[in-house]
């Protein structure tokens, strides 16, 4: 089908991301991990710092405000997530196959600046990459319209030589109104198995 660029998520495709596994991992008590889920995960500055409107250091701040919990142990628990977020093994030698094919690779992810400096400067293969986007470091948000237009037009990418994975549904949907062919990421292998489709032999 002529496709020569795909496009990753970072985030639960290349590297794991499990927040409730995070939360549960650092706080043992129940009412602290539903604390932390409602006011820092899944609360608005969170997607504010991953816009990149917000710092960590201000986040932290806020979190352990709206908790009630000291700085320094908001502080241990982004070190906590930081350290999480392995690379997904299988999905790190799709990539480095694709490159040995000759496929042009590229980076779209929700994420904040400090936490992708933290995994480009400890994970080589994002090397392999040609052209990475990071939601914070362009005040835009996926699945917003414009960060896929700005992925497009910063590299010159030809949405229908390229193919997107993503394993959100919402992102992907939005991917596909933008003419751009996406896949639903699960596991490394369906997502392998579908390239294949896009990719042939």
């Amino acid at each position: 089908m002529g496709v020569r660029n795909v496009i990753f998520d970072f985030g639960g495709v290349l590297v794991t991301w499990r927040p409730q596994e995070i939360i549960d991992s650092f706080y043992a008590d129940p009412a602290l991990r539903e604390s932390v889920r409602v006011h820092a995960f899944q609360h608005e500055d969170w997607l504010e710092m991953d816009r990149g409107t917000l710092d960590e250091a201000t986040v932290v701040q806020r979190f352990a405000a709206r908790m009630g919990r000291p700085e320094a142990e908001l502080r241990a628990l982004f070190d906590h997530l930081r350290a999480s977020l392995v690379p997904i093994a299988p999905t790190v030698a799709l990539l480095q196959e694709l490159r040995g094919r000759g496929v042009k690779l590229y980076g779209l992810s929700n994420m904040s600046e400090s936490i992708f400096a933290y995994l480009r400067g400890r994970h080589p293969f994002f090397g392999l990459f040609d052209g990475i986007v990071v939601s914070a470091a362009v005040k835009l948000l996926k699945p917003e319209p414009g960060i896929y237009e700005h992925l497009r037009e910063r590299h010159a990418l030809d949405f229908a030589e390229s193919v997107f994975l993503d394993d959100m549904p919402r992102n992907v949907e939005a991917a596909r109104r933008l003419g751009l062919s996406a896949i639903c990421f699960e596991t490394t292998e369906q997502a392998r198995r579908e390239l294949t489709a896009f990719l042939g032999d």
